[in-house]
């Protein structure tokens, strides 16, 4: 693709997402859910890369699926995606009431003893329900900021769309780039304050190689990294939804540092136990999980024509 072709491409991406943000918040609620609903299913019937590559993983979650509970889990799926990126469009209007009483959290306990005891918190989440829409019921239910990592993206104004998105929430946003992030996130933590990390998918050679659904997937050291240097607290988050306009959230007890080890088999345990956490809550909504790209070490590779 030449630069221009793909200067285009970015240009068009930015103004889709500005629009988004500009213009689906001010629709009536019934009418944009329709929208996204009717946008999802339209997806779902081209049959794209997307929608294949989110079926073969609903395969490894629920692997006695036949072809059709497959494609209903996927028609599911692709309308919970479209409605996370329904609900992120319209937070920013959002009341902190409406805020509180669109999520339902259980066992929240265990993460307000925590700050309240003035220890440092990680909450690692997959990519499950709305993890935006959680973090917005910390910052305005709790009313206790935090900070998270976001991915550069392009173009730049694209991510500063992201970055200004989630701050005019309430969160503080650091690029995802070099150990700089790593190093802030350790002082917040250490300072008693409460660290946010999308935590299922990490393919770059730092990734931590656990078992998931029964195959080798990477995912990132950081949560548990962070936990063992800081003395944080370190909580597994699942989200879903359940049919009704409440979206459904748990705390999962702390994944322990373990007494004894190296640190590289400390942080292999840990993660281990994060992906058995996320693998719990996904196999209990797996049409919940916006999982769109690649993720198992096997899949990789193409392998007959499977994007």
């Amino acid at each position: 693709m030449t630069g221009t072709a793909s200067d285009l491409r970015e240009r068009l991406t930015d103004g889709l997402y500005g629009l988004g943000w500009g213009a689906v918040k001010k629709l009536p609620e019934p009418a944009a859910t329709a929208l996204f609903r009717g946008l999802a299913d339209q997806v779902w019937k081209r049959r794209g890369r997307s929608v294949l590559r989110l079926e073969s993983n609903l395969a490894r979650v629920v692997p006695d699926a036949d072809a059709a509970r497959l494609a209903e889990l996927s028609r599911a799926g692709m309308r919970s995606y479209m409605r996370y990126w329904m609900e992120s469009f319209r937070l920013p209007t959002w009341s902190p009431r409406r805020i509180r009483e669109s999520i339902d959290v259980h066992d929240a306990h265990l993460l307000t003893e925590a700050l309240d005891a003035g220890r440092g918190v990680v909450l690692a989440l997959p990519h499950l329900g709305n993890w935006d829409l959680a973090g917005a019921w910390v910052t305005t239910d709790l009313k206790v900021p935090f900070t998270t990592v976001a991915e550069r993206l392009k173009p730049e104004r694209l991510y500063d769309r992201f970055v200004a998105y989630r701050q005019g929430l309430g969160m503080e946003v650091l690029p995802h780039e070099g150990g700089a992030a790593f190093g802030t996130l350790a002082r917040r933590l250490r300072a008693g304050g409460l660290v946010c990390l999308v935590a299922d998918r990490d393919l770059s050679a730092s990734g931590v190689e656990v078992d998931f659904f029964g195959d080798t997937a990477r995912m990132p050291a950081g949560p548990a990294l962070l936990a063992q240097q800081t003395g944080a607290l370190l909580l597994p988050v699942t989200l879903w939804y359940d049919g009704t306009p409440v979206m459904g959230a748990r705390v999962h007890p702390p994944v322990a540092v373990p007494e004894s080890g190296t640190r590289a088999e400390k942080t292999t345990a840990m993660t281990q136990a994060l992906a058995d956490a996320f693998a719990g809550g996904i196999a209990e909504h797996p049409e919940d999980w916006h999982m769109l790209q690649r993720l198992w070490l096997s899949d990789l590779e193409p392998r007959g024509g499977t994007p």
